[in-house]
């Protein structure tokens, strides 16, 4: 859909009554709904800077699992995308999660991933910003995490067993993505509230 700005209303005259100077403030909303009242232009920067950090947080700052069967990665590139999808609401942050680690797959050697973690990890993305979109709470953000963590343990878990053809081996990945959630909630959790507090709000002085 189209974007739309929302302005409030205007600043109140000063205490001696006066008019407000020649230079009107406007300030909009755009964490409340972020998806539909924020810039275009604006939104574009924020999905291209989302999915940067979601492919540089994953392509270099892993760990390879030694006891997965086919491969694995620990990584923190859900750091970014669960702060990016909490901040700016479902359509960033599936675009930031799906594209961003799906550009990983592509250039890391994981081609043949690639299309499942654009679907799972884009889901992951929209399932934690519809979750926190109007809501605000520390409660809300574990909920938002539990899903996007249920998401990631069995859609990977279906990739691997339809990419191998092998149902048992991909057991042995579950841990490490459990681990992956695990850490990322830890680091996101303490600051997203902090975070939100101050990127919802933006001012523009329009001169008259």
């Amino acid at each position: 859909t189209r974007s739309a700005l929302i302005p409030a209303q205007d600043p109140p005259p000063a205490n001696n009554g006066a008019a407000c100077s020649s230079s009107r403030c406007t300030f909009f909303i755009l964490a409340s709904r972020p998806s539909s009242v924020i810039f275009p232009t604006l939104a574009a920067v924020v999905a291209a800077l989302g999915i940067a950090l979601v492919f540089v947080c994953t392509a270099f700052v892993n760990v390879r699992l030694p006891i997965a069967a086919n491969g694995g990665l620990i990584h923190l590139g859900n750091v970014p995308l669960f702060i990016i999808a909490i901040l700016y609401g479902r359509r960033l942050g599936a675009l930031a999660g799906g594209l961003g680690m799906a550009l990983f797959d592509v250039v890391g050697g994981w081609l043949l991933w690639a299309p499942f973690t654009l679907v799972i990890v884009g889901l992951m993305g929209y399932s934690v910003g519809a979750i926190c979109e109007n809501r605000r709470s520390t409660a809300a953000y574990v909920v938002a995490l539990t899903v996007a963590c249920l998401i990631k343990v069995v859609g990977y878990y279906a990739a691997e067993g339809l990419i191998y053809g092998n149902w048992l081996a991909p057991l042995t990945s579950i841990p490490g993505n459990l681990v992956q959630i695990g850490v990322a909630s830890g680091l996101v959790l303490p600051v997203v509230g902090k975070l939100r507090k101050h990127v919802g709000v933006f001012s523009l002085a329009e001169s008259r």
